[in-house]
């Protein structure tokens, strides 16, 4: 017997988001480059947006927008921290690689960011690829850990560091291979990974990097046989096949911003302090058009519908736009306030810094600071910076007080330029060192440092000053 059709009633919420702040958004994370070609965009299909120089009528009154303007139901003024809890906006917010200049040699970012839309990532496996592609240093090594990436994606995506884990994985079999790794280890590791299961040494060679990294530099075969017990031959055979995998897997590619930099904020002396100012063009210079304006009163039907719908996204725009200008300043001035003395001293007096400290003196959510950090750069007496640059994370140092890891890497650059020539300083003398400094580090993450900075290892570092000679 078959059963009727039963009439069941559901009580349920749906967040919705304002488009307005879903605007506000997707500005806010436009770098310079992209944020002018959507502007350039936007008004060349909306008529009642026009720049201020593009005006040419001094006989005709300017009008003011605000009381002459329809009344047209824009809806609440919405911060960037009114985002409900796991709502989404990859799908509206606009595509990096539509606004991409074109250039005659593809960018590492281009590159990965084309195979992750060719991936299959559901909607919030693509933001965190994302997410990740962004956090890449000029040599396609990550630094941001997992932590901070997750929390970069708040409050959009309430992800975990497995869930990132998890596709921070399938990107490092993007190709290059090895790109996406947090240090030398992983890159080699993970190139090794790629390999066919037969290839002659794979896995001795994988125990080498994993294990005895340290003793590979020094690149003595004998140290690796006693160190191993493996024999002479078995550790030749894994040595040719680690030779053959690339340290600097992303070196053919071209930085998004190479020779492209244009700052978007100043940051200037100003008696004992630092003044802070935005680059002049961050402001367009846009504003309603009146003769529009008039049309939108004046029409009837479809037109008036149509003429509303373009008033209330150029009220958008600009509204948009000082907000983002806002923001961009208040975490600048906030960065500044934190780093002062590294504006003195450069990168050895650089302070621990974290995102959700900016975020907490501004009053932001910490994903609203990560935005107004990425790809977006300062000019400063000391050089062109991005902002993301200024942060960092503390590590033990004198009387309790954490040092920054920044500065770390800086007192370890200074120390190897001042070593005796010819008479380099190992790891381990390195770590002495610093300790006599008051910055105690153990010798695996002195070498770790060392690696990032691209410095070779006190044995290389000896054969190179023996060549000069």
């Amino acid at each position: 017997m078959k059963q009727g059709a039963r009439l069941q009633l559901k009580l349920g919420q749906k967040l919705k988001l304002a488009p307005q702040l879903r605007q506000a958004i997707a500005l806010l994370q436009l770098n310079r480059l992209e944020l002018k070609d959507h502007i350039r965009e936007i008004l060349e299909s909306n008529p009642l947006l026009e720049r201020e120089e593009d005006r040419d009528r001094p006989d005709e009154p300017e009008r003011d927008s605000g009381d002459d303007a329809p009344d047209v139901e824009i809806g609440e003024d919405y911060g960037f921290d009114d985002l409900p809890d796991g709502y989404s906006i990859a799908s509206d917010a606009p595509r990096y690689d539509e606004f991409v200049s074109d250039r005659a040699e593809e960018s590492l970012v281009q590159h990965l960011l084309w195979q992750a839309n060719l991936s299959g990532f559901n909607d919030t496996d693509s933001a965190i690829a994302k997410a990740i592609i962004y956090a890449l240093d000029e040599d396609g090594y990550l630094q941001d850990d997992l932590d901070t990436l997750r929390m970069s994606l708040a409050p959009e995506y309430l992800v975990s560091s497995e869930e990132v884990a998890a596709v921070l994985e399938r990107i490092q079999h993007f190709e290059p291979v090895g790109v996406a790794c947090r240090d030398l280890r992983e890159c080699l590791l993970v190139q090794l990974e790629a390999r066919s299961a037969s290839t002659p040494g794979l896995g001795l060679a994988s125990y080498i990097v994993r294990h005895h990294l340290d003793t590979l530099a020094k690149q003595d075969p004998r140290l690796l046989v006693r160190a191993t017990g493996f024999s002479e031959t078995d550790i030749a055979e894994a040595i040719a096949l680690i030779r053959t995998l690339n340290p600097h897997p992303c070196s053919r590619f071209g930085s998004d911003d190479e020779n492209y930099i244009v700052p978007d904020v100043y940051i200037h002396p100003q008696g004992d302090g630092w003044r802070v100012s935005l680059n002049p063009d961050s402001d367009p210079g846009l504003r309603l058009n009146s003769t529009y304006m008039d049309l939108v009163r004046k029409s009837r039907g479809k037109d008036k519908e149509y003429l509303k719908d373009r008033l209330q996204e150029a009220r958008w725009l600009i509204s948009g736009l000082e907000m983002r200008n806002q923001t961009l300043l208040a975490v600048t001035e906030a960065i500044v306030k934190r780093q002062h003395a590294f504006f003195h001293e450069g990168e050895v007096a650089m302070k621990p810094l974290l995102q959700r400290e900016v975020a907490e003196e501004i009053g932001v959510h910490e994903s609203t600071v990560s935005r107004a950090t990425t790809h977006k750069y300062a000019h400063t007496p000391r050089g062109t910076f991005e902002l993301k640059h200024f942060f960092s994370v503390g590590v033990s140092g004198p009387d309790g007080q954490d040092v920054a890891a920044t500065a770390i890497k800086a007192h370890l650059r200074r120390l190897i330029q001042e070593e005796p020539a010819g008479k380099p300083m190992s790891d381990q003398s390195l770590v002495e060192a610093l300790a006599s400094r008051g910055i105690r580090l153990a010798r695996r993450t002195v070498a770790k440092y060392r690696e990032q900075l691209g410095i070779p290892g006190s044995a290389q570092r000896r054969r190179q000053s023996r060549l000069r000679a």
